[in-house]
């Protein structure tokens, strides 16, 4: 289950983005759909990151009945990328949740075997997506 917390006029396939959240975990997850400005916020609040990206993940504490945690994501991204690469914002928002929900879960492609990478493209391939946001990165 998804509680959204849309900070902005954008409306996405909602529908899609419970399925993917169900297909991953049955706790309830947090997301956040904001801008740019409060993205490079939360970034260098939490990362020490001084700029805008386009997803980041904070797990919850665990403990019974705990969300899993939360999802931020950048509208503005979504809107550059999905036009950049030529697929629709609603396609792009999903990748960019599950690579968001994939982190949540423990998954991290910066330390791991290709297993985040791996999770992602059968993901990718199940909900019939573009690309996935790993493989994209590591072609850059």
């Amino acid at each position: 289950m998804i509680e959204l917390d849309n900070r902005t006029e954008k409306n996405y396939n909602f529908a899609r983005l419970e399925q993917l959240s169900d297909v991953l975990t049955m706790q309830e997850v947090e997301l956040i759909l904001t801008n740019n400005d409060e993205i490079a916020q939360i970034n260098r609040e939490f990362r020490n990151i001084n700029k805008a990206t386009d997803v980041l993940s904070f797990p919850s504490d665990p403990f019974p009945g705990a969300p899993l945690g939360s999802i931020v994501i950048s509208v503005e991204k979504v809107e550059k990328v999905a036009q950049e690469l030529g697929h629709t914002q609603d396609d792009e928002i999903s990748l960019l949740f599950i690579h968001g929900m994939l982190h949540l879960l423990g998954f991290d492609h910066e330390t791991d075997n290709g297993e985040m990478r791996n999770r992602e493209a059968e993901l990718v391939e199940q909900f019939n997506l573009p690309q996935s946001l790993i493989v994209r990165t590591l072609e850059e």
